[in-house]
């Protein structure tokens, strides 16, 4: 199936442009960056390695049903066979001593026809025989043959299913349900690890955040002090400039231990030692791309490999429909073969005088009455095919619904990215105002921490909304997989037309 070659080509990014810096005990700085991530994440996942194991699996069989396909040879031998019996003659009534011995063996050519599930057998047999026997009524009593046969036999089930058949397809089709679980499994990894990535670079911007945070409070704490050492300001003002550096320094804290928790979740994701030191540096920048929701429904529903996994199933149901149909069935068989055998005392004139045997046999196999096994089995398999239809409507139907409201999301998060970017400018531009207003004595240090306040929290809410963007932006390309942001299809159309 071409379809294999399709999967076995998507190439799926997450983030360009993001980097990791990273620096273990045992290497110098090294860059990593999000494409590596997930590589490492891959390549340490043990649901990663048991899936890709399943996938190796469904190959070699599949490998090894197509290799039975191909002629197969076969020698077999049997070097030397040797007997003395002592028997009894029952026309004399006396005991005689008989002795044989053989040496031969045999060559086999076999050839499964999968159109129609025959067997085509190529048969080559050559012995030597040789008998003593002391019987007086022997004619003659010590005889050297040697025996050749040289034959062709074809065998051709009738009126039954193609079980050779059958079984490749089902073969080609486990392989391909594996398949897709390695990559359906590699998607969601690597969601998580995009997810984990951005929640590290979230808290690493929350804590810029704080350590600003922290610095303008030094400089209004040094500000404030300058002022009630010259009688300008009252000393409760100082005790509020006190608590409020305070503050700071414990939000500083917080967000430190935060980021070391995240970023230890992040090493254990993608499978790094906890003792590796991990900088994110990348930029996250609020681009927004058109998104057609209904060129993301049909490309879903003709990619998406959770459909093609429910067509697997109704595939593999329409094959146990097969075989309960064949069970007790009327079925037979026809065998034909036609050859040559030679027998001779000298092996020069074994090819003299050849011999035709041609052969011809029918078997029919006819079931009288099975108490009903027949029946039941095809009523359980046409209920099990009947579920598994109504699990692809479910699932076309699962599809479109996430994918609609994905969408509905992404135009939401875009008006969010817009509403907190205004937040952030008036924000700063309240800030730098109180701030010239706290300098020249008519604002309180509490009314500008208020001020400040709001600066700090809006820059952070506009780093969270781009990031719930750009994670959502990821979702849709998972569940369509089409890159909206290259306009490209994640499978190349080249490849797609090659499935046909």
């Amino acid at each position: 199936m071409k379809r294999f070659w399709i999967y076995r080509q998507m190439v799926i990014g997450l983030v360009a442009g993001t980097m990791i810096v990273c620096e273990t005990s045992l290497e110098a700085q090294a860059l990593l960056t999000i494409d590596r991530s997930m590589d490492i994440a891959v390549d340490n996942s043990p649901d990663m390695q048991q899936t890709e194991l399943s996938l190796v699996r469904s190959q070699e069989r599949l490998n090894a049903q197509r290799a039975r396909l191909k002629s197969q040879f076969s020698i077999t031998l049997n070097p030397f066979e040797y007997e003395k019996t002592n028997r009894f003659d029952s026309q004399t009534s006396e005991w005689y001593l008989n002795e044989s011995a053989s040496s031969g063996g045999t060559f086999a050519i076999n050839q499964r026809i999968l159109p129609t599930d025959g067997e085509l057998t190529l048969v080559n047999r050559f012995s030597y025989d040789y008998s003593f026997t002391e019987s007086a009524f022997a004619p003659d009593p010590l005889s050297k043959t040697f025996n050749n046969r040289l034959y062709l036999q074809f065998t051709q089930p009738i009126f039954t299913y193609n079980r050779t058949r059958m079984e490749t397809e089902k073969l080609e089709l486990n392989y391909e349900a594996s398949l897709i679980r390695y990559l359906l499994m590699r998607l969601s990894l690597e969601r998580n690890v995009s997810q984990e990535f951005y929640a590290v670079y979230s808290n690493q911007m929350r804590l810029e955040i704080a350590r600003e945070d922290l610095k303008n409070n030094e400089e209004s704490y040094e500000i404030i002090s300058n002022k009630v050492e010259g009688g300008l300001l009252a000393l409760e003002e100082l005790y509020q400039a006190e608590v409020n550096l305070a503050i700071s320094h414990s939000g500083v804290f917080n967000s430190e231990l935060t980021l070391a928790n995240s970023l230890d979740q992040f090493k254990v994701l993608i499978g790094l030692p906890l003792d590796t030191t991990l900088l994110i540096a990348a930029e996250i920048i609020a681009d927004t791309v058109p998104v057609n929701q209904e060129l993301a429904i049909t490309h879903a529903l003709d990619n998406r490999m959770e459909l093609r996994e429910r067509e697997i199933d109704l595939e593999n149901a329409n094959f146990d429909l097969i075989v309960a149909k064949s069970t007790n069935e009327f079925a037979g068989s026809v065998t034909a073969s036609f050859g040559v055998q030679g027998n001779d005392e000298l092996f020069s004139n074994l090819f003299e005088t050849p011999t035709n045997t041609p052969a011809i046999g029918l078997t029919l196999n006819i079931p009288l009455f099975d108490w009903g096994e027949r029946k039941s089995k095809i009523k359980a398999a046409e209920a099990s095919l009947q579920s598994t239809r109504i699990s692809y409507k479910v699932e076309r139907t699962d599809i479109e619904m996430n994918i609609r409201s994905v969408v509905r999301s992404l135009k939401n998060l875009e008006n969010q990215i817009e509403i907190q970017r205004k937040t952030v400018e008036n924000a700063e531009l309240a800030y730098d105002i109180n701030l010239e207003r706290y300098r020249n004595g008519d604002l309180t240090s509490l009314d500008l921490g208020m001020y400040q306040n709001q600066f700090s929290e809006s820059k952070m809410a506009l780093t969270n909304a781009i990031i719930d963007y750009k994670i959502e932006l990821l979702n849709l390309k998972i569940q369509t997989l089409y890159d909206f942001e290259k306009q490209i299809p994640i499978i190349p159309e080249e490849l797609k037309s090659n499935d046909n």
